[in-house]
């Protein structure tokens, strides 16, 4: 009996520092920018490194499409994002915190056909098949097409899953153009030799934010927080943002800074005129 009891005792011990062990892994889900395989190639090096610097684990926690890595946000199922999916009038009030972003240049919402297009202007898209990454994308969807419906530009609608494939279509000539954010663009560009032809570009926005959710308890946030603007700083954290860097085709070497949701009053504002179904 005691041999039984002992059993029991052992066995909800370990079920409770699995329980413990398992709790202390965060979940980070960074926006699908590219296919499955080179946002993993992209963030497991980081995200492996400011587990180590930080002490506080992170798992990446990725969907098939950018709405699906949203869907895990938005259903609580992750506690850290790369995203600007979150920047909603509904979505403010979830209490997402801003503690970061990448230095780059301003991000801007294009317009694009092949550089070989006979298309030269937004009117000759009307009734046309256009790509976008997918409904959740900020820049990429929701500012180019509410552009096109300001200007009474009505083009049928086709979503890739990711911004890779969107540019696919169009250079097989399934679509006629993409919508995407000017950073994307010239990463394709440069890593697959394809030209375009920009024919509308937006105001400027900021890259895509680092958020913690609201559960994230203060010292964790802020030793992640401390690993990601630490990671320039370092050796081995500037040749891991380096590698990165290649990997998605960017132009220069992009590093994580400090950054708060003051930062993005471009997007708040863009939905306080936006048409109700982009908001």
């Amino acid at each position: 009996m005691l041999r039984f009891l002992f059993g029991c005792i052992a066995a909800i011990s370990f079920a409770a520092n699995g329980f413990a062990e398992e709790s202390s892994t965060y979940r980070f889900s960074p926006v699908n920018q590219w296919d499955i395989n080179k946002t993993a190639a992209y963030w497991n090096p980081i995200i492996n490194y400011v587990s180590e610097k930080s002490g506080v684990k992170l798992q990446l926690k990725i969907g098939r499409t950018s709405a699906d890595t949203t869907s895990y946000v938005l259903a609580k199922e992750v506690e850290f994002v790369f995203t600007n999916h979150l920047f909603s009038p509904e979505r403010d009030k979830l209490g997402w915190k801003v503690f970061g972003r990448r230095q780059t240049s301003a991000v801007h919402g294009q317009i694009a056909v092949p550089a070989d297009s006979p298309i030269t202007r937004l009117e000759q898209l009307k009734g046309e098949e256009m790509a976008f990454a997918g409904p959740e994308a900020f820049i990429g969807y929701k500012v180019p097409y509410a552009h096109l419906l300001a200007k009474g530009v009505d083009v049928k609608v086709v979503f890739g899953g990711n911004q890779n494939a969107a540019f696919a279509q169009m250079f097989a000539g399934k679509v006629k153009a993409v919508g995407s954010n000017s950073q994307l663009i010239e990463g394709y560009a440069a890593r697959e030799k394809k030209a375009f032809r920009v024919l509308w570009s937006s105001e400027g926005y900021h890259d895509l934010a680092l958020m913690a959710s609201a559960r994230v308890p203060e010292k964790d946030l802020k030793a992640v927080a401390a690993a990601f603007h630490g990671m320039v700083q370092d050796a081995r954290g500037r040749e891991i943002l380096h590698q990165a860097s290649l990997s998605a085709g960017l132009s220069d070497d992009v590093y994580f800074i400090p950054s708060s949701n003051a930062d993005y009053g471009s997007y708040r504002k863009f939905y306080q005129s936006a048409p109700a179904a982009l908001r």
